[in-house]
């Protein structure tokens, strides 16, 4: 009972007791509108959240219907809008809870500012931004769960946000950076959970941005990061709705610029470029079966040409020997060494998926399957190189594709370079030295301060359940503790105790 009471007390408060508190926080966002209506006898307050209504129905049926109705009658008590204003879903009411849940589903909140009187209109002025039409994911399909996808309107993404984290923690704060495009930045982060030293470091780089014009958020992930001379992300770039509202709920933070469908959250860890939103959406155990595949991908990605080329180069004697003859016969007519060959390979497939990536999408698919299998079969039959060597490289930009993140992909797909040189150079020793190189620069990096191979390096035992496999929902209660969360808990995971039947 002890052990448990702790935790109830760092849950995060989603509930308010009085109206007072709920306005509190709900004015951190800067989404939130509090304003006033001027009639010619009293004035009227009306409080909402602007991505999450329409502002059709705001000017024309509420204020301009209120300015008209009662410019020479006095409101004496608030239930009398209901007879003016043409909007069927009007509320009076003056409990707590069902003010805020109104207003996080498009309700406005209307009140007599002269008077103390705590009853409320809620009036139903709902958006109907963010409809499917317009969001699709494309770049991050999965096949089981949602495909919301984010847009390049910014209030669009923020509803969609709102719509899935329904609590006034969930808080927007506003920039406006460049000097010429002024374009307009959010920063999302849950009150309660999120650590205001990530918070605030986030806010004080993107101020310190002196740029002229913003495109893209992926310019902010340069300017935010903590080291710019690494090829690998510091932060996740998604444009799913569900990756970020994992991400908040877990303590990190979400920056979106306008005219940008890709939110970014951070800090983020290594780990967190090779989790699929489908690893949660399927059963643990498959779930944690394709998430290490996918890591032993992306290390066969990496390593599969290099060790190719060290062993055909320099370690002839660490080829099984039924595999010898058939390596031999396929390369006994190519007239290049084995770097040359597999350099040739790499950088014809490079090719390949960069045309196909700039080309419409069937074009381009077509593109790359006939010319994948033209372009290897010439290779083959003109001698230039081994039909092994072709099931490798192949291989191995297949399995560069399993990465969820496409910006890791690109880092996957780079690091083959200077590996294969060393190996070319030294073999296995020059692998191990690329290995060595890679493991230093990744164990310096940081993502807002927090270390970049968190949890195997600084090493966090309680971490590491949700690192290489996905554990069942009873033991992800709790949230990283690397973040720093505010709040550490979650949920109460259900109890595995069964009950006895046989006790009478």
């Amino acid at each position: 009972m002890n052990k448990e009471k702790p935790a109830e007390e760092n849950k995060v408060k989603t509930e308010f007791n009085n109206f007072e508190q709920l306005m509190q926080v709900a004015a951190l966002s800067s989404d939130f509108v509090k304003s006033f209506i001027e009639l010619p006898l009293q004035k009227l307050s009306i409080s909402y959240y602007k991505t999450l209504i329409d502002d059709h129905l705001l000017q024309h049926n509420l204020i301009h219907t209120l300015q008209l109705s009662a410019c020479e009658v006095e409101i004496t008590a608030i239930e009398e809008i209901s007879a003016w204003i043409p909007i069927d879903q009007i509320i009076i009411t003056e409990d707590i809870k069902v003010i805020q849940n109104s207003l996080l589903k498009g309700y406005a909140i209307v009140q007599i500012h002269e008077k103390n009187d705590p009853k409320c209109a809620l009036i139903r002025l709902a958006s109907s931004e963010g409809s499917r039409d317009h969001n699709t994911t494309e770049n991050e399909f999965s096949v089981v769960g949602p495909k919301v996808g984010f847009v390049e309107k910014m209030d669009i993404n923020i509803h969609l946000l709102r719509t899935q984290i329904n609590i006034p923690n969930l808080i927007v704060k506003e920039l406006t950076l460049g000097t010429v495009s002024n374009t307009k930045v959010a920063i999302v982060y849950l009150d309660g959970v999120t650590n205001e030293e990530n918070l605030n470091t986030v806010e004080q780089r993107l101020r310190s941005f002196d740029f002229d014009v913003i495109f893209d958020s992926s310019q902010l992930e340069q300017v935010i990061s903590d080291n710019s001379w690494t090829p690998f992300p510091l932060f996740v770039s998604t444009e799913r709705l569900d990756r970020v509202v994992y991400g908040l709920i877990y303590g990190q933070v979400a920056i979106v610029s306008d005219g940008s469908p890709y939110f970014l959250t951070g800090p983020s860890t290594l780990f967190d470029f090779f989790l699929s939103p489908e690893d949660y959406y399927l059963p643990w155990v498959l779930g944690s079966f394709f998430r290490l595949f996918r890591i032993s991908g992306v290390i066969f990605s990496v390593f599969a040409s290099s060790i190719y080329v060290a062993l055909t180069t320099y370690h002839y004697e660490m080829i099984p020997i039924g595999l010898l003859g058939p390596l031999i016969f396929s390369r006994q007519n190519v007239p290049f060494p084995p770097v040359l060959e597999v350099l040739f390979l790499e950088a014809t497939i490079e090719f390949l998926r960069e045309a196909g990536a700039r080309l419409p999408t069937k074009i381009g698919q077509t593109l790359g399957i006939v010319g994948g299998i033209v372009i290897g079969q010439a290779a083959v039959e003109a001698a230039l190189t081994s039909n092994i060597l072709l099931i490798i490289v192949a291989l191995s930009a297949l399995a560069s594709f399993t990465t969820p993140i496409y910006k890791m992909s690109n880092t996957i797909r780079f690091l083959r370079f200077p590996i294969i040189l060393l190996a070319a150079c030294w073999g296995n020793l020059g692998i191990v030295i690329g290995i060595c190189l890679l493991l230093i620069h990744v164990t310096r990096l940081k993502s807002l301060g927090t270390p970049y191979t968190v949890p195997i390096y600084p090493l966090r035992m309680k971490d590491l359940k949700d690192s290489f496999i996905r554990p069942s929902y009873e033991v992800t209660n709790l949230r990283p503790g690397y973040l720093k969360p505010k709040s550490s808990l979650r949920y109460k995971p259900k109890s595995n105790k069964k009950k006895d039947f046989d006790e009478e």
